[in-house]
């Protein structure tokens, strides 16, 4: 059986290419300063889990900053102020690896839909509510498959289907208080699409668009006092 951290390495370099990778790093900045960092202290210490190419932790502005991801090439990507942990946060030994209460804000971008069971994704949301410290925040940015069901099995690694609903529900029972929750946000993907720095950030401007071309949900939860 092929080695997972393999079998990751390849399908994302087959996914984004050197071009796509670059480019999806503007985009990233673009929506990191207008939108994403006025809910992040520069103060705050950060934990990206499953941020693949540090398109997001690279350029968040951050007194400490953390990734976690089992792909291999996220050490390479990352910058010199990321500490890079490769942790399958599903195993045992994650529990001693990463410190308990100790994040401000923990950010999870397009990672719940590659879980496999319902039961998973409790024990990663379970995960992030145990690190983060005394009010800190969980963000997330997450395919809605209420709002993306016919593309959402277009990437072989999509397996569980989840809704605004189903996430705050799941959300709350786990202790979170959710601040925030905006069910329609980005589209779905840019890939194969045209997509530019000043069109993201003209699409930011106007939440209208999000109503029609939202794919994605946007969600803030914070661990209580």
């Amino acid at each position: 059986m092929m080695d997972q951290e393999i079998y990751l390495k390849r399908l994302y370099e087959n996914r984004f290419d050197l071009r796509q990778c670059k480019a999806k790093e503007a985009l990233w900045k673009v929506l990191i300063d207008s939108f994403i960092q006025k809910y992040i202290s520069p103060h705050a210490v950060v934990l990206d889990i499953g941020g693949g190419y540090c398109e997001f932790i690279n350029q968040v502005k951050a007194r400490e900053k953390f990734l976690i991801d089992l792909n291999p090439d996220s050490q390479e990507f990352a910058a010199p102020d990321v500490k890079v942990q490769h942790v399958d946060i599903l195993a045992p030994e994650s529990d001693r690896l990463v410190p308990r209460d100790y994040f401000d804000v923990i950010f999870v971008s397009n990672f719940f839909e590659h879980l496999r069971t319902k039961e998973e994704l409790i024990e990663v949301l379970s995960f992030c509510f145990n690190r983060l410290s005394s009010r800190g925040k969980l963000i997330v940015i997450q395919p809605n498959f209420k709002y993306s069901f016919r593309e959402y099995y277009d990437f072989i690694d999509h397996h569980l289907p989840i809704t605004d609903s189903s996430l705050n529900e799941v959300l709350q029972a786990i202790g979170f208080s959710v601040d925030l929750l905006i069910p329609r946000f980005l589209p779905f993907s840019t890939k194969g699409r045209p997509s530019s720095p000043l069109l993201l950030k003209t699409y930011l401007k106007l939440p209208i668009l999000w109503q029609f071309l939202g794919g994605q949900m946007f969600v803030i939860a914070s661990k209580p006092h």
